[in-house]
């Protein structure tokens, strides 16, 4: 029985210390390092790690460690080239490509930014032609009101020659004619004159 719990017991360390060191590292500042079967330079090298390689420990000791590379390989390594640090190299590939996605970005809002200006320049122009042709509008608009009112004025002016011709003419005649009565009044009353000088001058 006690022996069945101490097995559990080093079964649950043993998950315990997989768990803790199931974390990523890196290895450090050397040119290659060997991954090896087993925790010695006695076991078979499985593959050959290069330096600012990511990998995950699945045990950590204090010479050797068992990790897995990111082609899902596993092997045992020496802890001394193992270091929390990210690379210098890694750090300068990830800030390189994220300043060229915020270039890209820079690069997007420029040529947004040149769209807005020219649409806007548009939009200007746009409003300075609708405010000419607004003005124009209430321009012609105007000008027809003083046409329409003129048309009367001389529609109006013009009836009223018509009606002044109209009443001079009958001034006109009625004058004509009154000379006329007058006339045929004054040779009437001339011929009865000489009538009566006649008969006078023979009686």
């Amino acid at each position: 029985m006690r022996a069945k719990h101490l097995i559990l017991t080093c079964f649950f360390f043993f998950s315990m210390m997989t768990c803790v060191y199931a974390k990523t590292m890196y290895v450090s500042g050397v040119t290659r390092i060997t991954m090896r079967t087993g925790p010695g330079v006695g076991h078979k090298i499985v593959a050959m790690i290069t330096s600012g390689v990511k990998l995950q420990i699945l045990e950590f000791r204090k010479d050797w460690s068992m990790v897995r590379n990111d082609t899902g390989k596993t092997g045992w390594v020496l802890t001394r080239f193992l270091t929390d640090d990210v690379p210098k190299a890694l750090l300068l590939e990830r800030y390189k490509k994220e300043n060229e996605r915020l270039a890209s970005k820079l690069s997007a809002a420029e040529e947004t930014a040149k769209t807005l200006n020219v649409q806007n320049k548009e939009l200007t122009e746009i409003a300075r032609k609708y405010k000419q042709l607004k003005d124009a509008s209430a321009s012609y608009l105007k000008l027809e009101t003083e046409h329409k009112a003129l048309l009367e004025q001389s529609g109006e002016q013009e009836q009223l020659i018509q009606n002044l011709k109209q009443r001079i003419r009958s001034e006109v005649k009625l004058g004509l004619l009154s000379g006329a009565g007058v006339f045929i009044v004054g040779l009437i009353f001339g011929m009865s004159t000489r009538r009566k000088k006649r008969s006078s001058l023979l009686s």
